[in-house]
């Protein structure tokens, strides 16, 4: 298969990480814009995003781009897709996407029609009235913005955050590309004393692990293009074998902690299924009162926040009452991510830097205090 290219999508605020990860792993003509980063490869490339990438969401093939201001240009762009490139003759092809600042806004209608355009192309080409879609998964995706059209198709499959070793039903308040951003962003290389003291379900202590082992994350799970026919199953054994061999040995000192004890026998059980329950010591701790393990390390956390008014202000005095409890921890780089606009305020001393980063859909910062620099107040009241 020639050259392709791909976008990843990401969160927004992990658009230069995510590129700077995709440098990292030698791939080509990476570019960086808003929300997403696009790059250039082979079936080899496409085998290694997937199952090397930390921070981005998916891996989606890029078929090709057009102006869509009607359904009629929708429909003759959708057509003139090399589609019988990637998708044989007994392929199933949903259609999903987006629309958006365009002429056409209705999504479902949308759909309606690439799901048409493809039908014709596909079935023109094989010589059939009918698809049979009975093989293995191709899903489309369109993207319309600004009256211009971009066509996908998803590699992935599940989002690369589900590494495969969250408990069923288990749901965090963190995505796992989330928590690996958190831990790049603060230098982590296996060296340090990590703590995250408001662990939960182990997120971000079980990332910090994977980095520090240089392991994989999507090592142990199946992505889509896995069953298509042009990628061969050894590219996939190829980057599996190159991936596990890349992978580090050694002890390292990581501590998860949270108050609650339910929450940390589902990080023990994450962190087992992950393969890095050895590596990390799990303890029942209140993190405004615990002692501090050593005099010196590294603090990500993601505490606790409250969406109703009640929960905020419990959610405040936690924050008060963690930063008086740190305030001579001047040994230990701190990470905190929150969605509380005054959490400066509360936690009593301005962030050396803070980055603008969202959970989801919810507007965070990650608040990093990095130096020992004097202590103040946050927002002044």
């Amino acid at each position: 298969m020639d050259q392709m290219t791909f976008s990843v999508p990401c969160l927004f605020g992990l658009e230069g990480l995510v590129g700077d990860e995709l440098r990292r792993l030698n791939l080509e003509n990476v570019r960086v814009e808003n929300g997403r980063v696009l790059f250039s490869g082979d079936g080899h490339a496409l085998a290694s995003a997937n199952i090397r990438m930390r921070m981005g969401e998916r891996v989606l093939l890029r078929l090709g781009a057009f102006p869509a201001r009607s359904f009629e240009e929708l429909f003759q762009g959708v057509k003139a897709l090399p589609l019988e490139d990637y998708i044989p003759k007994d392929g199933k092809f949903p259609v999903k996407g987006h629309c958006l600042n365009s002429q056409l806004h209705s999504v479902p209608d949308c759909q309606a029609i690439v799901n048409k355009a493809a039908a014709d192309r596909l079935g023109q080409h094989y010589g059939l009235k009918r698809l049979p879609e009975t093989g293995a998964l191709y899903q489309l995706q369109f993207s319309i913005m600004k009256d211009q059209c971009e066509v996908f198709l998803d590699t992935s499959g599940a989002g690369l955050h589900k590494r495969g070793y969250r408990a069923v039903g288990n749901e965090a308040p963190l995505r796992e590309t989330l928590a690996a951003a958190m831990v790049t962003l603060a230098r982590y290389r296996g060296r340090d004393y990590f703590w995250d003291p408001f662990c939960g379900s182990g997120t971000i202590v079980i990332e910090a692990a994977l980095m520090a082992l240089n392991r994989a994350p999507g090592l142990n799970r199946s992505f889509s293009a896995q069953s298509w026919g042009f990628v061969p199953q050894q590219v996939w054994q190829q980057v599996r074998e190159e991936a596990r061999d890349r992978e580090f040995r050694g002890d390292y000192r990581i501590l998860g902690s949270d108050i609650d004890p339910n929450s940390l026998a589902i990080a023990v059980s994450n962190a087992n299924k992950a393969g890095v329950g050895k590596l990390i010591r799990f303890s029942e701790l209140d993190a405004t009162k615990a002692d501090l393990p050593t005099d010196r390390g590294l603090i990500v956390c993601n505490p606790p926040y409250g969406e109703r008014m009640l929960e905020q202000r419990s959610a405040q005095r936690l924050y008060r009452a963690l930063g008086k409890h740190l305030r001579y921890a001047d040994g230990w780089q701190k990470f905190i991510i929150s969605s509380e606009p005054e959490f400066e305020y509360y936690f009593g001393r301005r962030a050396d830097k803070k980055r603008k980063l969202y959970n989801g859909m919810i507007q965070c910062n990650l608040y990093q205090y990095t130096g020992n620099r004097e202590r103040g107040t946050g927002n002044p009241r």
